[in-house]
């Protein structure tokens, strides 16, 4: 993220772009009234035509009379009562959206009574004007839109809006890094390069330790190595640690992430249509690598470890087939009925590994794990599940509150007796009914008595046309979410 943030004291701008705000049925807060009076009253007369009340999303944009100033922004935010640091950040990409990317500055008048969300507003802005355009060597695709170089915030409290940014500009930082990962493809991302990206976050004070192939066949990782047999690129495990509060005596907190590079499905070949987008099954290990720098550059007060499995899902000679079957890690035998149900195989492995060698407080892994999870919750949110009524819990009102929303799913006996295996300690599958739950029943049979949530971000991870806080294809769903998660309940 390379743009220039500036904050100052609320103040007439001088010239260029005005981004304004108000709530529902309000005149328009102090900024309005400024304006009005260096514009001949312009913007009210507009704010009337447009019949513009402040409704949250609403939109009142003209052309100033002014000869020092271009386009002025009024957003609604809604209904005061109901304003929260979602709407906030939802708000600010909603302005830059209304300004159809095409300033390279402009300046936020955030009034005394929203002043406190003014960062979010910034960070609504900076999300919606990511861009995954390195490959584009037409400079007509590259100048489709002028970057935006600046922004600079006009607020009451000033000094506190910049130590809010603070924070959140590493969380912006965290969400560009996850979506540049999720967004290359596959043949330029594979397991290795993944890893030399990961390497690069040591400069910001993360520990960062490759288990490569043959480590991971001592410590008897044959899950999640017969996902990667069938490939020319070698698998890894990365673990990343960073503590934060090295006095803190407390067991360490735990994020796991899925890094399929790119799944074809294996000898259960996945169907062609949409078989692009499988270069994003690594959605799961770019979150929690994007957490990790977030958490790094913020020097956030509290010690967490961050594994990511990363391997590729290949058809070849050596592939695994339907039918094998393999030792996980925890010694649990796996019968592997569809070569496609690969992440659970992945995660098996890291969730026994990491519980077995860090005991730590909690575990939650992300992962683009079942087709299923998108027929029952759709796009809007992710799966939660869970072994434990408190993280869950507190997983949950953070998802509310970032704007991450998450829905707690059912687990139970029934549902763990439909991966029983007749050759084996367990199937990988348990048929198509209820097919996001029998995944996270095989996840929980490897975490022994650790609380522990598996987040499925399968349709939250990547959308198919843009929205207010970014461009279509990778989100970073998850990295705002967890970071907020672990500032509000963790830190020291």
């Amino acid at each position: 993220m390379t743009l220039d943030i500036q904050f100052t004291n609320l103040h007439k701008p001088e010239k260029g772009n005005i981004v304004l705000f108000s709530f529902e049925n309000d005149e328009g807060g102090d900024s309005v009234k400024v304006i009005n009076k260096i514009i001949y009253n312009a913007l009210d007369r507009a704010m009337k035509a447009d019949n513009y009340t402040g409704k949250f999303g609403q939109v009142c944009k003209l052309v100033s009379p002014d000869e020092n100033h271009d386009y002025i922004l009024v957003v609604g935010l809604g209904v005061k009562d109901k304003f929260s640091v979602s709407k906030a950040k939802e708000a600010g990409g909603i302005a830059l959206q209304a300004l159809q990317r095409k300033v390279e500055s402009f300046h936020i008048m955030a009034d005394w009574d929203f002043t406190e969300y003014a960062g979010y507003l910034v960070l609504g802005a900076v999300l919606k004007n990511y861009e995954f355009k390195k490959y584009c060597l037409d400079k007509s695709k590259k100048d489709e839109f002028r970057q935006l170089k600046a922004i600079k915030i006009m607020a009451s409290d000033y000094e506190g809006a910049q130590k809010q940014w603070t924070g959140l500009s590493a969380v912006a930082d965290g969400v560009y890094l996850t979506r540049d990962l999720v967004n290359e493809p596959a043949n330029q991302l594979n397991p290795a390069e993944f890893v030399n990206r990961i390497k690069k976050l040591e400069s910001l004070g993360l520990t960062v330790e490759v288990i490569n192939k043959e480590k991971m066949q001592e410590l008897g990782f044959g899950a999640l190595l017969g996902v990667a047999q069938g490939s020319n690129n070698e698998p890894y495990t990365v673990v990343m640690q960073w503590k934060g509060n090295p006095d803190d005596k407390d067991p360490p907190l735990a994020f796991l992430g899925k890094g399929v590079t790119f799944d074809s499905g294996g000898i259960s070949l996945k169907p062609a249509n949409g078989m692009e987008d499988m270069k994003m099954d690594m959605a799961g290990a770019a979150t929690v690598t994007g957490l990790m720098s977030v958490l790094a550059k913020r020097k956030a007060k509290v010690n967490v470890i961050g594994v990511v499995g990363l391997v590729e899902n290949m058809v070849s000679g050596h592939a695994q087939r339907p039918g094998d079957i393999v030792r996980s890690a925890s010694g649990q035998t796996i019968e592997v009925l569809n070569t496609d149900a690969e992440g659970r195989l992945v995660l098996a492995d890291l969730l026994w590994y990491t519980q077995d060698r860090f005991k730590p407080r909690f575990m939650v892994n992300l992962a683009t794990l079942t087709g299923a999870m998108v027929v029952a919750l759709g796009y809007e949110y992710a799966g939660l599940f869970s072994n434990d009524d408190e993280l869950a819990g507190k997983l949950s009102t953070t998802g509310h509150d970032s704007g991450e929303k998450l829905w707690r799913m059912p687990m139970g006996d029934a549902y763990d007796r439909a991966i029983n295996s007749d050759f084996a300690d367990m199937k990988n599958i348990g048929g198509r009914d209820g097919g996001s739950i029998t995944a996270a029943q095989f996840l929980k049979r490897f975490v022994n008595d650790t609380p522990w949530a598996h987040l499925d971000i399968a349709g939250t991870a990547y959308t198919a046309k843009p929205n207010y806080c970014g461009p279509k294809g990778a989100t970073a769903f998850g990295v705002n979410l967890l970071n907020h998660f672990v500032e509000t309940y963790y830190e020291k």
